[in-house]
């Protein structure tokens, strides 16, 4: 073996112990994203809104009964929790206790508006494989002061702004794989009872948040005309490569458009959440798990 070909093996070898190492790390690690979103729509007096985003934990655990975790949304001092679901694993025989035991707690914190993922969607509308999982699930929380929001919306208070909070689910066939749906917003004013906001109107309206588990019907959404739209679904893509975003998403397809970041088009902002926990394929590269921060402002507005 020549010197030259023993080097490149070392190093390869050298590389490949890294990025086991870094993909150990970041199955076992979580981070804190914050972003600031800016509005006219929101008041000029306003102190600004702090928004923690949880979505994808399935399960996962950071610390005994996700304490550490828990702890990270405390320092946050939110005003409002927000959860995109996916914080359980909707597969047969597997326990919703870790996520039940997390998300019990953040009420006491501040008030809790969860939304459903595909994972608690097929659960909810598939009892002949998960009996009454969804229902005793749901009511537990609900008994702790978590709102549910299921194709609906709300109009709330919270840190001073007024506000519309809509959640929407789609038809579990739109999360099938390696085909996209034609989701219109017209659909999402169906499921939702909230008619399309119409640019000519939207100055009228409250500030409106739409939890939307999967961000690859981003064009629907923002048609429908909400001011932010909350995602995750994609745990980031699996792998992210720089300047590319995600590699993959559930759906098997190659590097999304909307994939784990934020994006603000025409005066609409778009998150989409790397999730905190995984699923089935349980890897993630240069794709750490992320507590989503966002800090709602009046336009224009400095500090």
């Amino acid at each position: 073996m020549t010197p030259v070909i023993s080097a490149i093996l070392i190093v390869t070898a050298v590389l490949a112990v890294l990025l086991i190492a870094e993909i150990w790390r970041e199955l076992h690690s979580f981070k804190v994203t914050r972003y600031t979103v800016e509005s006219g729509k929101l008041p000029e007096n306003g102190g600004g809104l702090r928004i923690v985003f949880l979505s994808d934990l399935h399960n996962r655990e950071y610390g005994k009964e996700n304490e550490r975790l828990y702890q990270a949304v405390r320092a946050e001092h939110p005003d409002l929790i927000l959860i995109g679901g996916d914080m359980l694993v909707g597969k047969d025989g597997v326990s919703y206790e870790p996520a039940r035991r997390f998300v019990r707690k953040l009420s006491g914190i501040c008030p809790v508006y969860y939304a459903n993922g595909n994972h608690e969607q097929r659960m909810k509308e598939e009892p002949e494989y998960y009996s009454d999982s969804y229902a005793e699930y749901k009511a537990a929380l609900e008994q702790s002061g978590v709102h549910f929001l299921e194709n609906e919306s709300k109009v709330i208070s919270a840190g001073g702004i007024y506000m519309e909070l809509c959640a929407l689910e789609l038809p579990l066939d739109t999360y099938r794989k390696l085909r996209k749906s034609p989701v219109t917003p017209e659909e999402i004013a169906q499921l939702t009872g909230r008619t399309v906001r119409k640019p000519e109107q939207k100055s009228e309206l409250p500030y409106c948040i739409l939890l939307a588990h999967n961000p690859a019907y981003m064009d629907a959404y923002k048609g429908w005309g909400a001011d932010l739209i909350l995602s995750g679904h994609l745990h980031g893509g699996i792998v992210r490569i720089p300047f590319l975003g995600g590699v993959i998403s559930p759906q098997a397809f190659l590097f999304p458009k909307y994939s784990g970041e934020l994006t603000t088009e025409g005066g609409q902002a778009v998150i989409v959440s790397r999730g905190l926990g995984t699923h089935t394929i349980h890897l993630r590269l240069f794709n750490t798990p992320e507590l989503v921060s966002v800090t709602l402002k009046p336009r224009g507005r400095c500090g």
